[in-house]
């Protein structure tokens, strides 16, 4: 072109470019320079009063929404489900009490229907364009009148779980999403870090928000309620157990419950070790006392109607709600067993305390409503309970604001509810309660199979559980009393009462089933125990199977925690003490779950014991144990019914093992025992704080254990019976685990459970300290006798396969306590001085044991000379 050719025309033009670039470069710059300081000025200005005028209102945005007025107002999107929770001015920076509770989902998460989950104190506060949502930190009391009140927020933190941004407000009105702060786990964990070898095998998974939407919306003056379905994906990682349709995706429905303050009129009450209430706990700061506990026991708030007359009705009584889903046949039983609390609270001056009621099928409220206490019934796969009596409090005071109770069907029937049929364990499932996903009530499961005990031994007697033409249960006295005793045990529960694992030791055997006597005291000194039920043996006119009315220490504990307070705080306290110095009474001993000795090692006296029955447990456990003998002798002709499958004859053998094994488990607690008294000094008529179990007490256990539990064969079994334990086959299930009995196993189980307990470092530590305050039966009498036992009889000759399981057991025990093993551990931290006697024992045990072996190696049959021969070189390899 021509341009091309002409310098100057072409440098003209590159000069106009340059130019233009610069030009344009320079605007950018400055623009962003401007956006930048803008951008400044907009953070650091003061908010101006014209821009809030911008957010958006509460009308144009619930426009499509239906509303739920209440304490706290929501807001649902009827198209799309959107939930949102209005708060008003009032409501910001006052506390309010937060409940949580499991309306459905499955056992193996620890989240199933009616599980109570969290209470706490919540604040809602405003900062800014945001509403703060925060746990407040309680249990802390500062005198009001100490200047030390004034630093009460010293070195505490409340917890932020969340800062909600304000999308719409009007007239000091403020909206929030219900998704953002319920639809997560922002303010409640639903899931739970699960211990590896604890019997719920289901992680949750990833919660999955796209799935997780409002399934329930309530509100009413005094609380607001709001059900979340959450569903978690779990990338097919879990075996199903056919509680759920496809394990990869697992969904539960969850209830979050806000609820208004109650009022200040209610007086707290507090708590005292002799007397067992749950508590909301609270620690006085400002106190000089030695003991600064100041924990409220929780109870429900009884007000008379007539203040002035002898007895009234409460200004609010505590009702309940018989579900509908509750079978026709049962429904008077349990309106009777809840009524008969009403003998606890008469006395007090409070007529119809208690009052039951039936919920008609035409009932506009759910059973999930807080403002309705309800006896619930369901029928799971593989429950954890048979009933479980939860309630929730005010964690400022301990006043009880709601409360259900749930039941599970499997209660009432003949299924074991464990598929490992001969472990003891599996029968008496008291392991759950050291279960820290499950901290609750599993009277229901005991009582089960105590029932099923109960049910294999009228069975004998021609008198089993059977079903009536139209599907209904026949009511034997053992269902009726069965069921009666569960809903006046997990009612107590909701009084507030804890478990009195202690009570069982009311009367003497030979009052047991004096009816005159237990219909009028009851069987028990409490319903709140896991007693053993009351089979007469034979020969005996049976009693109650089960207490049926509240015992001496209930009406005691009621009378403590319910019974009409003094206005004069020094007249109030003299009172309550008078209560209390009774304490020492027989009828109204004490001790619960932390003192309880139901796994091997733990608690200290055996009285505090599930299964056991009567002031003598260690004849009860002779004659129960003869009992299941008896049973078993006579299994194939109780149990076998023309034309059906053996099942049933499995299910009820294994059940009577289990009884015995139980039985077992009670005496072997008195060995190394000490009795314990938590009556305070010169209250009257108090004993000791501890005194250790008589010598005689404890020899008469290890004598009982040597007879019937260490012995050659402790259950007698017939070949023909072992021939005939034949579960019924159902599709592949026998394709993991084999079918045939494995009673030597159920047999060792119970021998080294027993052995757990006596040899754990709990209880040599204990015999070695109490001999400094009486015990005579000292360690190394205890193990002589041990070793005798498991010995004794035949280390001259042969031995059976049941001694020669145990012999092993021991031996291991022994090595393992001498420390002689690699890694070997004790199961508690002792002092060297108290480890090496125990050591010592058990070296010199083991020393003993070689020569004895060693010279009888080659007697008995072939069998026997190779057991021998086999501990001889553990016992070597342990000295080397």
């Amino acid at each position: 072109m021509w341009w091309t050719q002409n310098p100057i025309y072409m440098i003209k033009k590159i000069l106009i470019i340059m130019l233009a670039t610069a030009s344009f470069f320079s605007d950018t710059e400055a623009q962003t320079k401007r956006k930048k300081s803008r951008k400044k000025a907009a953070v650091t200005a003061p908010v101006n009063p014209a821009a809030r005028s911008r957010v958006k209102s509460i009308a144009s945005v619930t426009k499509s929404c239906k509303v739920y007025q209440g304490h706290l107002t929501f807001y649902q999107d009827t198209l799309k489900g959107n939930a949102y929770i209005s708060l008003n001015e009032e409501q910001l920076s006052q506390p309010m009490i937060y409940f949580t509770y499991s309306e459905n989902g499955t056992f193996n998460l620890g989240l199933f229907r009616g599980n109570y989950r969290e209470t706490s104190i919540i604040k809602f506060e405003r900062v800014f364009n945001k509403i703060h949502v925060k746990k407040v930190k309680t249990g802390l009391y500062f005198n009001p009148e100490s200047a030390l009140s004034k630093s009460s927020n010293a070195n505490i933190s409340d917890a932020l779980v969340s800062s909600e941004q304000i999308i719409a407000q009007s007239k000091g009105k403020f909206l929030i999403d219900a998704a953002k702060l319920l639809g997560t786990e922002l303010l409640h964990q639903l899931a739970r870090n699960i211990p590896r070898g604890f019997p719920f095998p289901y992680r949750t998974g990833r919660l999955n928000t796209s799935k997780t939407f409002v399934k329930n919306l309530r509100s009413y003056p005094q609380n607001s309620d709001i059900v979340f379905s959450y569903t978690f994906d779990n990338g097919g990682s879990y075996r199903n157990d056919g509680t759920i349709a496809d394990p990869r995706y697992i969904t539960v429905e969850v209830q979050h419950s806000f609820v208004a303050m109650p009022d200040s009129n209610y007086q707290p009450r507090f708590d005292d070790p002799r007397v067992g209430y749950f508590t909301e706990r609270s620690t006085d700061m400002t106190t000089v006392e030695t003991i600064n506990y100041r924990d409220m026991i929780r109870r429900w708030r009884l007000e008379k109607k007539n203040p002035e007359a002898a007895i009234s009705e409460p200004v609010k009584p505590i009702v309940w709600w018989i579900e509908n889903t509750t079978p026709k046949e049962i429904i008077p039983i349990i309106k009777k067993a809840g009524e008969t609390w009403n003998l606890a609270f008469e006395p007090l001056g409070f007529k119809n305390a208690v009052v039951i009621k039936i919920q008609p099928d035409s009932a506009t409220w759910e059973a999930g409503d807080i403002r309705y206490n309800v006896l619930r019934w369901a029928s799971s796969i593989n429950p954890r309970f048979g009933g479980y009596g939860p309630c929730f409090s005010n964690p400022l005071t301990g006043e009880i604001l709601g409360a259900d109770i749930m039941l599970e069907w499997l209660f009432l029937t003949n299924r074991v509810s464990s598929g490992a049929i001969f472990e003891p364990k599996a029968v008496n499932n008291s392991n759950l309660l050291d279960d820290p996903l499950y901290q609750g009530c599993v009277a229901g499961n005991h009582m089960h199979a105590q029932n099923l005990f109960g049910k294999a031994a009228l069975t004998a007697r021609g008198k089993g559980l059977k079903m009536n033409e139209d599907g209904t249960l026949k009511i034997t006295p053992l269902l009726e009393q069965g069921i009666f005793y569960l809903i006046l045990h997990e009612m107590g529960h909701t009084f507030g009462l804890n478990h009195n694992m202690k009570a069982s030791q009311l009367h003497p055997p030979a009052d047991l089933h004096n009816t005159n006597l237990t219909s009028k005291v009851g069987l028990l000194g409490s319903v709140m125990d896991y007693p053993a039920i009351n089979f007469a043996p034979v020969g005996v006119k049976q009693g109650h199977y089960y207490t049926t009315r509240p015992g001496p220490y209930d009406l005691w504990a009621i009378n403590y925690g319910y019974s009409i307070g003094l206005k004069d705080p020094k007249a109030e306290k003299q009172r309550l003490n008078s209560i209390l110095s009774q304490s020492h009474q027989h009828q109204l001993t004490f001790g619960n779950d932390a003192d309880d000795m139901r796994s091997p090692g733990k608690g200290i006296d055996p009285r505090v014991m599930i299964g056991d029955l009567s002031s003598d447990a260690i004849g009860f456990a002779r004659q129960r144990m003869d009992l299941c003998q008896n049973l078993i002798d006579n299994a194939l002709n109780n149990y076998l019914d023309s034309g059906a499958n053996y099942a049933e004859l499995r299910k009820s053998v294994s059940v009577i093992v289990g009884q015995y094994a139980i039985q077992a488990g009670v005496v072997s607690r008195y060995i190394g025992g000490v009795y314990v008294d938590r009556a305070f000094h010169q209250q009257g008529g108090e004993s000791l704080p501890y005194t250790p179990v008589p010598l005689n007490t404890q020899k008469e256990a290890m004598e009982l254990l040597s007879s019937k539990v260490f012995n050659s064969e402790p259950i007698q079994f017939s070949d023909s019976l072992m021939s005939f334990m034949q579960p019924q086959r159902r599709g592949f299930d026998f394709f993991v685990r084999t079918e045939d009995p494995k009673m030597a196993n159920a047999i060792l189980a119970m021998q080294k459970s027993v052995l757990a307990h006596l040899l754990s470092s709990s209880v040599l530590n204990r015999m070695i300290n109490s001999e400094l305050y009486g015990n005579q039966y000292t360690i190394t009498a205890m193990m002589n006798d041990l070793t005798n036992a498991i010995f004794k009889d035949d280390i001259k000759g042969s031995s059976s396969i049941f001694r020669q399981s145990l012999q092993i057991d021991y031996v291991n025990n022994l090595v393992r306590i001498s420390g002689l093993s690699e890694g070997s551990k004790t199961r508690t931290v002792m002092s060297s001085r108290e480890l090496g006697i125990a050591k010592a024992r058990a070296y010199a045990q083991l020393s003993d044991l070689r020569k004895q072996l060693f010279l009888y190696r080659n007697s008995g049959n072939e069998g026997s000379k190779q057991h021998k021969a086999y501990l001889i070189q553990m016992i070597d390899n342990a000295l080397k």
